[in-house]
């Protein structure tokens, strides 16, 4: 009798990498000719997991965005699971913002998923757990398309195969 073979799809991103890269940022700061003593800023929450950007002007804000974004795809963070806030502009011309990140996946996007793994017409069944996903099968084959099948199509949220039994 064969055994059932199972693994997890998870989104989840690693904080203490974050942290590290907004460290980064703050190095790159004070050293930076264009953003050297202006009252540039980037701190990370690791309470609420946010990332605050405040910039003097619209040129500095997009420059330090994008040594952010720059910094958490160096350090493998996924670009997927940021979540751009507003922008908050406030009297004297500084710009404030909030990132947000995606961790967990999404009901809507946790449907969408197992209707791709049924559509596959492969041997395996798909259990939405929470905020993650389990998948079983009797062949590992099978576990490994579908896991070829997840990577190649477009879906808004970073994910990872864990837990591979």
């Amino acid at each position: 009798m064969a055994t059932e073979c199972s693994f997890d799809i998870v989104s989840k991103i690693d904080l203490q990498e974050v942290d590290n890269a907004v460290n980064q940022v703050k190095k790159i700061i004070i050293n930076r000719y264009d953003l050297k003593g202006t009252k540039c800023d980037v701190a990370f929450d690791k309470k609420t997991s946010q990332i605050q950007i405040n910039a003097e002007d619209k040129m500095k804000y997009e420059t330090l965005l994008g040594i952010v974004k720059e910094r958490l795809a160096a350090r493998n963070v996924s670009l997927k699971s940021l979540k751009l806030n507003s922008e908050q502009q406030a009297l004297d011309g500084s710009i404030q913002q909030t990132i947000d990140f995606q961790m967990g996946i999404p009901s809507e996007t946790a449907k969408e998923i197992t209707k791709m793994i049924r559509d596959s017409k492969l041997k395996v069944q798909a259990q939405i757990q929470s905020d993650q996903i389990r998948v079983t099968g009797k062949s590992r084959d099978d576990l490994q398309q579908i896991m070829q099948i997840l990577k190649e199509k477009d879906i808004n949220i970073p994910l990872q195969f864990t837990n591979f039994r």
